[in-house]
């Protein structure tokens, strides 16, 4: 958690958006923050935007090693 400072005309339009949504302050700014551009490294690449990839609980990864035994992904 973090403490920002902003002005009032800002808060209030944020308050406002939350009123809006029927959702926390919290939640609008953070979707407002997923709305701006990737993170860059110092290196200039871009961060990976797959952060918890594959946790959806469905897919393939259960079962690759036996996809893999049966040929999957051979030519």
């Amino acid at each position: 958690m973090a403490n920002i400072e902003i002005s009032n005309e800002v808060l209030d339009r944020i308050e406002a958006e939350a009123a809006r949504r029927h959702m926390t302050l919290s939640e609008v700014i953070t979707d407002l923050a997923h709305s701006l551009p990737p993170v860059q490294s110092p290196s200039g690449r871009t961060a990976p935007a797959f952060v918890a990839a594959g946790e959806s609980g469905g897919g393939i990864t259960d079962r690759i090693d036996e996809l893999l035994a049966d040929g999957f992904g051979r030519s």
